[in-house]
């Protein structure tokens, strides 16, 4: 029996749950990843010899059903750690806890009529069934709306600019709506927010993945960059590498949007089109690794406009210093267009731009305190999910024959995450499994 030849482009979450489900299927399918691990934006570096932890900051919440149930199935369900999240934000000089509803009454700086509105506006999302009447409402409009001016300007404002800068004002209400309604739907029985992590960190996870991939034998080819899909009479035959070409019946990409139209200069003019009209912000997060802690706030949203990141993310506050060699990890992510020039700062620069906001927040904070420190980035991290954002998605099924196409940008309504990389991989597995079952030439060819 001839099995069906399956190459996927990217070693994501994405793609390596896809691999799983289509090599159960009777595929024979190999991964294609550029970098030299598996994993993507979830993929992890060295500490010391076997220490690792994340480049990108990374949790999922209890309702992240897609991720822990492939743990699950895995056999490493006893890898999950459920951990009570630590989250707080910083305002006028001031660190205020808000990790359950209790503290967001206590939050003085807003009105006490502001702190119900934002408290039954976090109710009122995870109400909210049909997402679709949001796409024509701004996320500014909507939260003022629901939570009030005052929290909008204290709260709301100042974490748009810090997540999507001078895309704040172009972002979809139903952006928001799904954030509140996730992180609302993740509470423990007193009100508290609860986080899950994995024993080991994803570094553990990947390999985890990658051992259940070897033993249902898929292939995986790591520093291996795909830089062509091959497409001959409308169809996709295959890949040209770094490493050489190799054939395939079906081709499923799960890169970047503008890596996608890159690799592929045989799709229609219509559909190219399409895929170039989401725009992305890149992402330049700073790893540091001290001697001391911050605080003891996992993470803490940052309240002010001119603070230039998303929040402070102390890692071992949620997974114990003690499996990081006793060093506290620390996290500054800062989402931007990767043509502004703060992007293209070396290490030494990023940090020196870094530590003035840190010291803003904690003053004693000094140099001393760090052991070392990395930078990482990602030049398409976050896709901008603007109003009507539905209207511009590509389709899964790309109109060249057996090419097919899954990425974070096309996740919608759900914002980018491990958890709907898996739901997203499977399904298109099970799309392609479909098709080639309903494939004449698929039936014959596996007769």
């Amino acid at each position: 029996m001839t099995k069906t030849k399956v190459a996927i482009v990217g070693g994501g979450f994405t793609g390596l749950s896809a691999a799983l489900d289509l090599c159960r299927a009777g595929c024979d399918v190999t991964i294609f990843e550029q970098d030299s691990d598996i994993g993507g934006l979830a993929g992890t570096f060295e500490l010391s010899p076997g220490t690792r932890v994340e480049k990108f900051y990374h949790h999922w919440f209890t309702n992240d059903v897609d991720i822990l149930n492939l743990i699950d199935e895995l056999g490493l369900g006893h890898m999950k750690r459920y951990v009570a999240s630590n989250t707080g934000l910083y305002y006028t000089n001031s660190i205020f806890r808000l990790a359950s509803p209790f503290d967001l009454l206590k939050f003085y700086p807003i009105p006490l009529i502001d702190r119900i509105r934002t408290g039954f506006m976090a109710l009122l999302a995870r109400r909210v069934n049909d997402w679709k009447p949001l796409e024509t409402i701004s996320a500014q409009d909507w939260l003022i709306k629901y939570g009030g001016k005052k929290a909008f300007e204290v709260i709301w404002r100042p974490l748009m600019l810090g997540k999507f800068g001078v895309e704040a004002a172009n972002v979809s209400a139903v952006w928001i709506w799904n954030k509140l309604k996730l992180r609302g739907s993740s509470r423990n029985s007193k009100g508290g927010e609860s986080l899950v992590y994995f024993g080991g960190g994803f570094g553990a996870l990947t390999d985890g993945i990658r051992a259940a991939l070897q033993r249902e034998g898929v292939t995986i080819k790591t520093s291996t960059g795909v830089k062509q899909i091959v497409v001959e009479n409308g169809r996709a035959v295959g890949v040209d590498t770094t490493a050489g070409r190799f054939a395939a019946d079906v081709v499923f990409a799960t890169v970047p949007l503008p890596h996608f139209v890159e690799m592929t200069p045989a799709l229609p003019a219509d559909y190219a089109r399409k895929c170039g009209q989401i725009r992305f912000l890149g992402n330049s997060c700073l790893v540091l690794r001290l001697n001391r802690s911050l605080s003891s706030t996992y993470w803490l949203n940052v309240a002010d406009p001119s603070f230039p990141f998303v929040g402070i993310i102390e890692h071992t506050n949620l997974d114990p210093k003690e499996n990081y060699n006793g060093e506290h990890i620390v996290y500054l992510s800062k989402y931007l267009p990767t043509t502004e020039p703060l992007f293209s700062l070396n290490n030494d620069d990023y940090y020196a731009y870094c530590e003035p906001f840190i010291k803003r927040i904690f003053p004693e904070f000094d140099r001393s305190w760090v052991n070392s420190y990395h930078v990482w980035k990602a030049h398409f991290s976050q896709p901008v999910i603007t109003e009507r954002y539905s209207q511009l998605i590509p389709d899964t099924k790309t109109p060249i024959e057996s090419l097919w196409l899954g990425t974070m940008a096309q996740i919608y309504p759900e914002d980018r995450g491990t958890n709907y990389a898996v739901r997203y991989g499977r399904r298109i597995a099970r799309d392609i499994i479909q098709a080639l079952a309903e494939t004449p030439s698929a039936k014959d060819a596996a007769a």
